[in-house]
């Protein structure tokens, strides 16, 4: 609970260094603020958790592991931002504010114990997204992908609202072992509208996590969102959402399976397809990461169609290594970007030459999201293919072998443009906080690749 304390005064505290125009103090105090954070959560593993306030809050070993990987990753995207938002803002408090505030809305998502916190929690996350996806005010495709973004998820909330709903009329309770009580003394009885609440909440769930056939807001609003505000919305933001999805149904639903697996396993197949196909034809670097990000949200809810007590692990294994590949991916996209004002893939061509730790990083960086061996992107894909092949999900597995092959081209394609095309550039400078930041990550893919014991003892 400290954690939550601490991320939800933070954001405060920023907002007054900004209106006392202490600029060079925002950064520091943000990661100092965070660590602390960060500390707090550490501090807490191991003990017998208990619901907290009458049951609203859960934080076990569950919910503090994927705070961790949260706040940490939320470090190393802010790390990245030191000189970005002061090219595209001069209010830089709001920006660390904000996404300090959504942060918190992400920490009460992987902690919820009640439905009612787990939509407060998507809430306080949403709406803070909304703005930031719009905050370049004079930037028309950040206000177009601020627009869709807000419609569209305002759409997507009323769904998962009247879901919850249903739920709660037919089992009389928010409360997540309420309702696992009430489907267990239920379990051939249960009432229709509950089964009609259950398919409203994978569908509100399915949009907050871009899966596909809710994906549709995704290209444009990641494309038009400033690179570092796209990072988080497709790494942090994911994971938590699919976090949410598995601590409702893993908590809630595991004994019904049988009516909502179908749904979702269809659900899982169409979004693996429609991102790693779409994401074949595009030109542009940002909007490529965008479509395998609706793929990668179909790999993460493998875990939820082969529900099981790995479930939990591989989350957390396949978020963290694919979290730490898009930090690389987006960090290296930002500074070549800035050099030749270009996104498409021809930006990187013979990047190989002039910076080979950029390029080399970016090298690990594709081969994880690709999941070749020996990185941590392959070591995810493992644990969903096996968690998938033990509840006999055959079929799934060869549609998704099939698709990661698919995406070894569009990947691929980075790698040749920076060593296999010649271009006339100048070396990208590459400060030390980025060094540092994409050093990190690439260390982390290889050492999750190579000894995945490292993160998957967590839960």
């Amino acid at each position: 609970m400290t954690t939550l304390i601490i991320i939800s005064v933070l954001p405060i505290v920023i907002l007054y260094l900004g209106l006392y125009k202490v600029q060079k103090a925002l950064l520091p105090v943000t990661v100092i603020g965070l660590l602390a954070a960060l500390g707090a959560a550490v501090a807490q593993w191991g003990n017998n958790a208990v619901p907290i306030y009458h049951g609203m809050m859960l934080f076990n070993n569950f919910s503090i592991a994927f705070s961790v990987v949260s706040i940490t990753s939320t470090i190393l995207i802010l790390l990245l931002s030191k000189g970005y938002f002061d090219r595209i803002s001069n209010h830089i408090a709001e920006y660390y504010a904000i996404i300090l505030f959504s942060l918190a809305g992400i920490i009460v998502m992987v902690s919820y114990h009640n439905l009612a916190m787990l939509f407060i929690g998507i809430e306080i996350m949403s709406v803070s997204l909304y703005i930031l996806a719009g905050i370049r005010k004079k930037d028309f495709a950040s206000n177009e992908a601020a627009l869709k973004y807000f419609l569209m998820g305002a759409f997507s909330t009323g769904f998962l609202l009247f879901g919850i709903t249903l739920i709660y009329g037919s089992s009389g309770s928010f409360d997540l072992d309420g309702i696992r009580d009430w489907v267990l003394t239920n379990p051939r009885n249960t009432d229709p509208l509950f089964y009609t609440g259950i398919m409203l909440v994978i569908v509100g769930l399915c949009f907050k996590v871009g899966a596909a056939p809710f994906h549709f807001w995704t290209p444009d609003v990641y494309e038009g969102s400033p690179s570092l505000i796209t990072l988080f919305m497709s790494t942090v933001v994911k994971v938590a959402g699919i976090v949410a999805f598995l601590r409702l149904f893993s908590a809630c639903f595991s004994t019904i399976s049988s009516f909502w697996t179908p749904v979702l396993l269809t659900i899982t197949i169409a979004t693996l397809l429609i991102g790693n196909i779409t994401a074949l034809y595009q030109q542009s670097f940002k909007r490529m990461m965008a479509f395998s990000s609706i793929s990668h949200a179909g790999y993460l809810l493998f875990a939820i169609v082969a529900l099981g007590a790995a479930s939990a692990n591989s989350v957390l294994i396949y978020g963290a290594a694919y979290t730490v590949a898009s930090i690389i991916a987006f960090g290296a996209f930002i500074l070549v970007k800035q050099q030749t004002r270009s996104d498409s893939f021809e930006a990187f061509n013979g990047l190989g030459k002039t910076n080979p730790f950029l390029a080399f990083v970016l090298t690990i960086s594709m081969l994880s999201l690709a999941g070749i061996p020996l990185t941590a992107g392959f070591i995810g894909k493992f644990f969903m293919f096996s968690g998938a092949l033990a509840h006999y999900n055959t079929w799934l597995v060869i549609v998704a072998v099939v698709n990661a092959m698919i995406s070894i081209f569009y990947y691929f394609r980075v790698i040749i443009a920076m060593y296999f095309r010649s271009a006339e550039r100048i070396e990208v400078e590459v400060p030390a906080y980025y060094k540092f930041v994409l050093g990190f990550s690439a260390i982390a893919t290889i050492v999750i690749g190579v000894y995945p014991a490292f993160i998957s003892a967590l839960i």
